[in-house]
């Protein structure tokens, strides 16, 4: 279970999963991601949109945190930056983003993992903490995650976490500069409840 830390109100949550702690980036976090993500950067790279020539320099930083803010606060979005569980070692980071309201009452998971620690079930929790806070606390119906067909450690993770394959999806986004199809994944509230099981979790 995961503990949500309501500081203030408006605040977004601490979430806290047996293993690990998420909370929003802050600015004295700027050296420890920047080394990470230098250090995965082959890791990283051919899942992601392309890096800008300044990806990692601390005034991309500073504008990356003012987003972060500012979707949280008109809550259309939620960026976490994944801890070891006392909160000293950063090892990733995972956003719950596109909150659409109304008739929808939909998010979707997008999420990276730092090299060292890869391939260990740490995003698995922290995915599992996160939704958690989507379908207890913010109320959602469903949440979507979508990855590249030859991403065998997404699509495992997705799978384990309980999403089920819904489609394909046509040149989805543009990972490394290229258009690339991906698989589209989802999640509802009512599967959770209900302890369902997708075939593909099995």
């Amino acid at each position: 279970m995961a503990f949500f830390d309501w500081v203030q109100p408006a605040a977004q949550p601490v979430l806290t999963g047996p293993g690990v702690l998420l909370r929003l980036p802050r600015a004295a976090d700027y050296e420890a991601w920047r080394d990470l993500r230098a250090r995965s950067r082959a890791f990283l790279t051919p899942w992601e949109p392309s890096w800008t020539v300044d990806e990692l320099h601390r005034s991309s930083y500073r504008l990356r945190l003012r987003r972060y803010r500012l979707d949280a606060r008109q809550r259309t979005s939620y960026t976490y930056f994944v801890f070891d569980r006392d909160g000293a070692v950063l090892m990733g980071g995972l956003t719950l983003g596109r909150i659409q309201r109304g008739v929808a009452q939909t998010g979707t998971l997008g999420y990276w993992m730092g090299q060292p620690f890869a391939g260990r079930g740490i995003m698995t929790q922290a995915v599992e903490a996160v939704m958690e806070f989507a379908f207890e606390v913010l109320r959602l119906h469903r949440l979507e995650a979508a990855c590249l067909p030859r991403n065998a450690a997404s699509i495992r993770l997705l799978e384990k976490s309980g999403f089920s394959r819904e489609g394909h999806l046509r040149q989805y986004l543009k990972i490394a500069g290229v258009w690339e199809d991906h698989l589209l994944y989802s999640i509802l509230s009512d599967d959770r409840m209900l302890g369902r099981i997708p075939p593909s979790a099995c």
